[in-house]
């Protein structure tokens, strides 16, 4: 379900509608035309998706045994070193 950001449409409304507030709704929910504390018209905002980028997304070490997982960094070819978790300290290909 997305969120939705609605504006007052009028001078006359309340503080709440008048800085804007977040609604999460259905897409097949109407959409609001009136603030729900003062009744005012309000008007659904286009607004930015919300994006990760950078480094963001990558789990640290810490994280990643908490959760039971066994993370490998490849330190040459066919052969990785253990860098968080349970589980033998190098995998090789020739093993």
């Amino acid at each position: 379900m997305p969120f939705y950001e609605y504006l007052c449409a009028e001078p006359s409304g309340c503080a709440y509608c008048q800085a804007g507030f977040t609604v999460l709704q259905r897409l097949s929910d109407a959409r609001i035309e009136a603030c729900p504390q003062c009744g005012a018209n309000v008007r659904r905002v286009i607004s930015p998706p919300h994006v990760v980028s950078g480094q963001a997304h990558k789990l640290r070490e810490s994280a990643i045994e908490k959760a039971g997982f066994t993370q490998y960094r490849k330190i040459g070819k066919g052969v990785y070193e253990k860098t968080a978790g349970k589980g033998p300290g190098v995998i090789s290909a020739d093993d």
